[in-house]
């Protein structure tokens, strides 16, 4: 009897892990596989748009020429229900810049790039100060030392951080420098080699009230030492840099839902890039594998219980615009209770799990793992529950909407070394990597959309709060103006 009742609970415990498997669902993913194996047009898109367009900068030509494309794609590919949702904000573009630096060992000029959003117009002189890594601590260790002063600082997190902690936006340390009362502030980068990152300074996309530019690594260090064998320093900056109202679109394709039709995933990426290179990693491989996620849907005539809103955003660079400018539209029509999910890639690549911002949705997304590593086992299905902040994302998440996309992501040293650098290019694409963003990103878009239930429901503002002191984002969102509570 002991015999065989051990039989019928090793019999069962087989049937319960086979049920973990929904044959129609890996039929289903069998068939997003072969299509973006065999027929992606990822790649080529973006090398089309790297050589055609250039870089895809808010409010320029290029960005409007980037918008067309986007909408131009997704009808080519047979969806009737495109549009474009129009926002607008304030713009930036780079002018001029100088940057001299005056000690005891006399003058020289220092290559620097501005940040956006700087000043339209600089003329100033004044003391350099090394204020470490630019943390708070770093103020808090001496508050008056930064008043009046340009402020030199890390964008990374040097050893002797004071006190060690958490690294910060660049943004917000250019808002904690206006805070004690700094004229300027030249961060100085991480990577070797004199790359020069751009990137937005201001953390709510409008003009900031001080300089902001970005130095070397190695001027950066030199001008560490300098402070220290000459005692002091001034820097001279003078710029010249446009801002004005600019009109920017976002662009939405739309797979209607079967039977839960208002309900919707929104899966986006921001099209957008900065001016000094053509932003291919930075979000071409986003932005292109969205648009390919889509084109695999609808060749296959998929079409999922939930509705599937495909978004390229732009202005995310410059403070989110696009994110923020639908999330408002959803708060205000009050379809926001409809997204389900919000899934974003920005420089996804080559992910291996899933990841979402609430660990509620491990079941959901480990059961889509599962069916995907039915599939290709050398995805690992390792989810990740955690929430981040400073991509398109955070407006979603910030006004409740569960958030996900790809996990277990890898993007070498060197083409991160490249971000927001005038290195991002084609030439740094892993092309085998940007396929299986697709593949992977379809096969859970399409699951959740079809899922016959989804756990997670939008959060309450005290379910937020609490999501966000949990991951420890309330000082970045204090810091930015973002913390409403």
């Amino acid at each position: 009897m002991r015999s065989y009742l051990l039989s019928v609970i090793f019999f069962l415990l087989t049937m319960e892990g086979f049920c973990q498997y929904d044959e129609q669902l890996i039929s289903t993913f069998r068939a997003i596989n072969g299509e973006v194996l065999e027929r992606s047009e990822a790649y080529s898109n973006l090398e089309a748009a790297t050589q055609r367009i250039g870089h895809r900068l808010t409010g320029s030509d290029n960005g409007a020429k980037a918008e067309q494309l986007a909408y131009d794609l997704f009808k080519s590919y047979g969806f009737d229900d495109v549009s474009f949702q129009t926002f607008e904000a304030e713009g930036w573009s780079r002018g001029t810049l100088s940057l001299q630096v005056e000690g005891s060992a006399g003058e020289r000029e220092v290559k620097a790039v501005s940040l956006a959003h700087a000043p339209k117009k600089v003329s100033l002189n004044a003391e350099l100060v090394d204020m470490g890594s630019g943390l708070e601590g770093d103020y808090l260790a001496d508050p008056g030392k930064a008043k009046g002063k340009v402020v030199l600082a890390y964008l990374g997190v040097l050893p002797d951080a004071n006190p060690l902690g958490k690294n910060l936006h660049r943004s917000e340390k250019t808002a904690l420098a206006i805070q004690y009362g700094a004229k300027g502030i030249i961060l100085y980068n991480t990577v070797p080699g004199g790359v020069l990152l751009t990137g937005t300074a201001s953390v709510t996309g409008s003009l900031i009230p001080i300089p902001a530019v970005c130095i070397g690594l190695e001027e950066g260090l030199a001008l560490k030492d300098s402070l220290k064998s000459e005692g002091k320093l001034n820097v001279s900056i003078s710029m010249t840099n446009y801002a004005g109202p600019i009109t920017a679109r976002n662009v939405i394709a739309r797979i209607k839902g079967t039977e839960l039709p208002e309900e919707r995933i929104v899966v986006g990426g921001h099209l957008d890039s900065w001016d000094l290179a053509t932003g291919a990693i930075d979000n071409g491989i986003g932005a292109f594998s969205v648009i390919d996620m889509a084109r695999t849907l609808k060749k296959l005539n998929l079409k999922p219980k939930r509705s599937i809103e495909f978004v390229l955003f732009m202005g995310e660079e410059e403070g989110l615009l696009g994110s923020k400018a639908y999330v408002e539209q959803a708060m205000h029509d009050k379809s926001i209770d409809h997204i389900r999910y919000m899934l974003n890639y920005d420089m996804t690549n080559n992910p291996k799990s899933f990841q979402a911002s609430l660990e509620k949705s491990r079941a959901l997304f480990e059961s889509i793992g599962r069916q995907v590593q039915a599939i290709d086992t050398s995805f690992k299905n390792n989810f990740q529950g955690r929430a981040g902040l400073h991509s398109d994302h955070q407006p979603f998440m910030l006004q409740g909407v569960p958030t996900g996309g790809g996990g277990d992501t890898y993007l070498s040293k060197d083409v991160l070394n490249c971000y927001h650098a005038d290195c991002d290019d084609i030439n740094l694409v892993d092309k085998a990597g940007l396929i299986n963003t697709v593949r992977f990103g379809a096969m859970l878009a399409y699951g959740i959309a079809d899922a016959p239930v989804i756990d997670t429901k939008r959060l309450s503002d005290a379910e937020v709060k609490a999501l966000m002191i949990e991951n420890k984002l309330e000082e970045p969102l204090r810091i930015s103006g973002d913390w409403r509570w």
